[in-house]
């Protein structure tokens, strides 16, 4: 599988401009791409190719001299840059269409040069090179210092050189990895997710929820309101910009470093992993909308997927209306739904459940009931042929008092329901 590899890289000033300039470059690419496909739209022109959109906004506005510069980074950045504006556009159409799913995806926008984040992309066909000093070439903008945190499994087949809000810069590698599965073990586990207890374990064990949002709020509310006095257009108030992201991006780094811990645990202690699948987007709409986002539900989900799958395990979402916080998951009864703050219950067959426990456990047995099925376990009965005096139905009656009887006695004397 395709992985990606972040590591942090430290230009010079000279490379700095050089990496402005192709963050220019490229935007400029994709805005007169998208331009152009506009303006056959409205003119009733037909769809422009992407080989004849390349042709029009990069090598013939190279020799024009309003586009001359664009000969100063390399075509592998503007080729690129239009590659993007053609898969946003594919997108967009596929979701029109409806053969995407999901939610709907927009058409492409104008890319501002005001944008937090700037990004270009290198292929293979640029040549770029890690050098055995450790440094990273990268063709027209030089050796770049890179801060190897760990090695990179293999060759990689592309790097993007990305510029965040906060004003640091990434080089992040794409690299097709073969791992080994992890050696199997028996434990599964389900997974209630929550904001007084991020993770409930169906084997009990419950996970505090870190609230990193929460805790620098003091912090930037004070950065927040020190932006809000600076006046517009001011360097004093691009520079209050740039402290607010970093308090930010501390924040979402935390977060994300907490929450690779967490889920390398989780799949590496079990074979199967089930968890509930939430509807964030509706949650966020809430008054619990800031609890929502601190949570970073979405972001821990998709790192038990990819992990999962990268390690040989099994994750498995179940139904998101799936009534675990109603059902006892020691006599299946469904008790009805609960207020937010029924943190515990005694169902009449005389067990104490916990609201999250009980939840979590019928997650687990909702993915195992789920993944048998996808296994291709017969579910249901197998047909039997009915005996030659119950072949018939009477036309005043559904179903005669006698047929009932018969299928109860094939089926082994179970519940029937007519």
């Amino acid at each position: 599988m395709q992985l990606r590899y972040n590591y942090r890289v430290y230009p010079t000033p000279v490379q700095r401009a050089s990496l402005a300039r192709a963050f220019g470059c490229a935007r400029v690419v994709f805005n007169d791409g998208l331009r152009a496909r506009q303006q056959a739209r409205e003119a009733g022109e037909p769809y422009l190719a992407d080989g004849d959109l390349s042709k029009r906004v990069i090598t013939q506005a190279k020799r024009t001299p309003e586009r001359a510069w664009l000969g100063e980074v390399s075509a592998v950045v503007l080729q690129q840059a239009l590659a993007d504006l053609n898969n946003a556009y594919r997108n967009f159409f596929a979701s029109t269409s409806g053969k995407r799913k999901g939610r709907k995806v927009a058409p492409p926008r104008f890319r501002s040069r005001k944008d937090n984040r700037q990004a270009i992309r290198f292929t293979a066909n640029a040549r770029f090179k890690v050098l055995d000093n450790g440094r990273l070439r990268l063709p027209k903008i030089g050796d770049l210092a890179v801060r190897w945190s760990r090695q990179l499994p293999a060759a990689p087949t592309s790097v993007t050189v990305v510029r965040d809000a906060a004003g640091r810069y990434f080089a992040s590698f794409v690299v097709q990895t073969t791992d080994e599965p992890l050696p199997p073990v028996d434990a599964e586990v389900g997974i209630d997710l929550g904001l007084t207890h991020f993770a409930v374990l169906s084997n009990g064990k419950k996970i505090t929820a870190p609230k990193f949002l929460r805790r620098a709020a003091r912090k930037l509310r004070r950065l927040q309101q020190d932006l809000s006095r600076k006046q517009r257009g001011s360097a004093n108030r691009t520079k209050a910009v740039v402290k607010v992201a970093r308090a930010h991006a501390r924040v979402a780094d935390s977060r994300r470093d907490w929450q690779h811990k967490l889920s390398t645990r989780i799949i590496r202690d079990n074979q199967a992993v089930y968890v509930e699948d939430l509807c964030v987007t509706g949650l966020a709409r809430t008054r619990l909308a800031k609890s929502v986002h601190d949570a970073g539900w979405a972001s821990f989900t998709a790192m038990l997927e990819y992990k999962a799958a990268r390690y040989g395990r099994s994750f498995r979402r179940i139904g998101r209306f799936a009534p675990t916080s109603q059902t006892c998951s020691a006599c299946g009864r469904l008790d009805g739904p609960k207020p937010l703050s029924v943190r515990s219950w005694t169902c009449p067959c005389g067990v104490v459940h916990d609201r999250d426990v009980n939840a979590a456990i019928n997650i687990l047995a909702a993915g195992r009931a789920e993944s048998l099925n996808a296994c291709g376990a017969q579910v249901r009965p197998a047909p039997v042929p009915a005996p030659r005096r119950e072949a018939g139905i009477r036309p005043h009656t559904a179903c005669s008092t006698r047929s009932v009887e018969g299928i109860s006695a094939l089926s082994g004397g179970e519940n029937v329901k007519a």
